[in-house]
C-alpha cells in the first residue's frame, strides 16, 4: 500500500470516528443517524450532477450495499442504546476486518502477505481488547450491547466487500460512492417517515448545523475509503479504517467523559503497532 492510500485512510478513519461521536449525542439514536443519513444524502444529491452516471454492471453492487447499509443503521442504533460510545464502536468495527479479509482470501483469492494480515490480526487484536476492557468493566457488559454490535460488524464487512468490488467494477469510485449515498438515502428516509411520521423531519430542522457536519464528515470519509478500495486491498484497507477506534476513545474519554482505564492504553498501543506492520506489509 502507497504513503498516499494509508494517508487518505487513516483521514477516513478521523472523520469516520468523528461522526459516530454525533450520534452519541443528546438527539436519540434513530434520529441522529438519520439526521447525519439524510445530510450526506442531500450533500450527495449536490454533487451528482458533476459525477457519471455508474455503469449497468455497478447497479446490483449499489442496491446490495445500500441494503447492507441499511440494517448497519438500523443496528448501529440499537446497539448505541444499549451501550456507550467506548463498548459499542470498537466491537461493532472490530469484527469487520477479520470477516472481510477471509472473504476477500477465501472468496475472492485477495490474500493479504503475511506481515500485513499479521498488522491486522494485531490491529483486531487491540480493538478487541479495548472493546472488552475499555468502557465499562467486562461484568458490567450488556449482552444487548454485544449482538448488536456484532451484528453491526457483519454488516459493515459486507458493505465494505460490495463496495469495493462495486467500486472496481464502475471504474470510477467517486461516482460510485456519490450515488451509494444517493441510493442510502432513498432506502432510509422511508424508514424513518413510517416509524416517526412526517414531523420527523421537523424535529431534525433544528439541528441541520451537526446533521451538515457529520453527512459531510460520513460522506467523505467513506468516499475516501471507497476510493482507497481500488488502489489496494479491500482487507487492508478495512484494517486500517478501524485505526479509528483511538480517536473515537479519545473522543469518548475528552469530550463525553466516559472513563479512561489501562486497557485503552494497552489497546492503543497494540493497535497502533497493527498499524505499521500493514504499512510495511
Amino acid at each position: 500500500m502507497s504513503l498516499t492510500v494509508f494517508a487518505v485512510v487513516l483521514v477516513a478513519a478521523t472523520m469516520h470516528a468523528g461522526w459516530n461521536a454525533l450520534v452519541k449525542s443528546d438527539l436519540d439514536r434513530f434520529l441522529s443517524i438519520n439526521l447525519i443519513s439524510l445530510s450526506a444524502g442531500l450533500l450527495a444529491l449536490i454533487v451528482l450532477p458533476f459525477v457519471k452516471i455508474p455503469i449497468a454492471a455497478a447497479w446490483p453492487y449499489l442496491i446490495v450495499s445500500a441494503t447492507f447499509n441499511t440494517g448497519y443503521k438500523l443496528f448501529l442504533i440499537q446497539a448505541y442504546r444499549a451501550g456507550d460510545l467506548g463498548q459499542v464502536y470498537p466491537i461493532a468495527r472490530g469484527a469487520a476486518p477479520l470477516l472481510t479479509a477471509l472473504v476477500m482470501a477465501f472468496g475472492f483469492g485477495e490474500v493479504l502477505t503475511p506481515i500485513a494480515m499479521g498488522g491486522v490480526l494485531v490491529l483486531i487484536l487491540g480493538v478487541f481488547l479495548m472493546s472488552a476492557r475499555g468502557g465499562h468493566g467486562l461484568d458490567e457488559f450488556d449482552s444487548k450491547t454485544i449482538w448488536f454490535s456484532l451484528g453491526t460488524s457483519v454488516f459493515i464487512a459486507s458493505y465494505t466487500v460490495t463496495d469495493g468490488l462495486g467500486a472496481r467494477t464502475n471504474g470510477d469510485a467517486v461516482s460510485y460512492a456519490t450515488w451509494l449515498f444517493v441510493v442510502n438515502e432513498v432506502m432510509m428516509l422511508p424508514i424513518l417517515l413510517a416509524v416517526r411520521g412526517g414531523g420527523a423531519l421537523r424535529t431534525l430542522l433544528p439541528y441541520w448545523k451537526r446533521g451538515l457536519a457529520g453527512g459531510a464528515m460520513t460522506f467523505g470519509a467513506y468516499g475516501l475509503v471507497i476510493w482507497a478500495t481500488t488502489q489496494a486491498p479491500i482487507a487492508l484497507v478495512a484494517a486500517l479504517r478501524e485505526s479509528s477506534v483511538l480517536i473515537a476513545t479519545a473522543i469518548s474519554i475528552f469530550l463525553l467523559r466516559e472513563p479512561i482505564t489501562r486497557w485503552r492504553l494497552i489497546s492503543a498501543i497494540l493497535i497502533i503497532t497493527g498499524l505499521g506492520m500493514t504499512r510495511v506489509g
